[in-house]
């Protein structure tokens, strides 16, 4: 199942036309398209689903949304491989940028 998860935007970028921010999911990093919510910028938290932000949430959603998905286990799911986004995830504490080389 895919779902839309909450994360908080670290970084933004422009590459190649589109707008894309270096999001935190707990304790992993993925590189997400920002173009549906030209208004978020870094601190902000938005919904990630399939590498896309759909919309902007306050900080105290995005933890609500965050604790129930784990606590039904559904973010191992979901963050645990990254394979359907062809993102390269990494952990919180690395030196990378968490691009891809497409």
């Amino acid at each position: 199942m895919c779902l839309a998860v909450p994360g908080k935007i670290l970084e933004t970028k422009e590459e190649n036309g589109s707008r894309l921010g270096r999001v935190q999911f707990g304790g992993i990093t993925r590189l997400v398209q920002l173009d549906f919510v030209p208004e978020a910028g870094i601190g902000d938290y938005v919904i990630v689903h399939v590498g896309f932000a759909l919309s902007k949430v306050n900080a105290e959603e995005a933890e609500r949304t965050y604790q129930l998905l784990e606590e039904m286990g559904m973010l191992g799911e979901e963050l645990g491989s990254g394979q359907d986004s062809g993102v390269r995830i990494q952990d919180s504490g690395s030196s990378g940028s968490g691009s891809t080389d497409s």
